[in-house]
């Protein structure tokens, strides 16, 4: 299992990077998690807008989906549109940036599989199980399993201990870090911080951590070296470009 990091900034995107978007393949399928604000121009420096087999949403917030707009326009609007793209989201997740566009102007571009957070469904070779974590907005932390990786990724959410079960031997744990010390008092039960997602990923036996959604502006050295302080393994920042081979996180 390959991960490629398209964007990790939190809220909005800057000059050098994309909101959350990560193209995950294994056994030549691709599979788009959280296309957010900016990520399309760093898939597309990859692959066409067709290659994208799935994609795959963890909520509605534009900083994770709004990209699935014009990458939807991309191939229902293409000379040769290829087959309807499979869309997984949370029930209502997807309803802004579908509703972009005229009714019906995208209709054969998509076809929508909405789930609730704590479903187990399969997607192309990845088992897909989900828990429901806390956010502004209901929120899947997602685990993709492959017969030779695991993936954890917590979208953006507060702290849970639904995020230990997420994480529990995974090859690698994406978590969410948009403060570093303390998430400030009022959005505390819907965020974490690097601190908070150090100790998880060792609390729950990771081999790897990265950490995004990071607040523009933040220093990622530092949001690394405080997740180091509990997390004694390999930390990363989600930036455009970084590839990640699971299959070998723990060597």
């Amino acid at each position: 299992m390959e991960l490629t990091v398209l964007g990790g900034c939190g809220a909005w995107p800057t000059a050098v990077q994309a909101c959350s978007g990560y193209l995950v393949e294994y056994a030549g399928f691709r599979l788009l998690l959280d296309p957010g604000y900016a990520t399309l121009p760093r898939l597309l420096a990859h692959h066409t807008a067709d290659a994208v087999d799935a994609v795959l949403i963890s909520h509605g917030h534009p900083d994770h989906c709004a990209d699935l707009n014009p990458l939807l326009r991309a191939r229902g609007l293409s000379d040769t549109p290829p087959p309807a793209l499979p869309v997984y989201a949370p029930h209502g997740a997807a309803d802004a940036v579908l509703a972009l566009d005229r009714p019906g102007m995208l209709a054969d571009a998509y076809h929508l599989r909405e789930f609730r957070p704590g479903d187990r469904f399969d997607i192309g070779p990845f088992r897909t199980d989900t828990w429901l974590l806390p956010h502004f907005v209901p929120n899947a932390g997602i685990r993709l399993t492959t017969p030779d990786a695991v993936l954890a990724y917590t979208g953006d959410t507060g702290p849970s201990p639904d995020i230990l079960r997420l994480a529990e031997g995974a090859d690698l744990l994406l978590s969410e870090a948009t403060y570093i010390h303390e998430v400030p008092t009022a959005d505390a039960p819907y965020l974490l911080t690097a601190r908070l997602a150090g100790q998880y990923a060792s609390r729950a036996g990771a081999a790897r951590l990265m950490l995004t959604h990071l607040w523009p502006g933040t220093d990622p050295a530092a949001a690394q070296e405080t997740a180091a302080q509990a997390f004694r393994n390999p930390i990363d920042i989600a930036t455009p470009g970084l590839v990640t081979d699971l299959a070998h996180a723990r060597g």
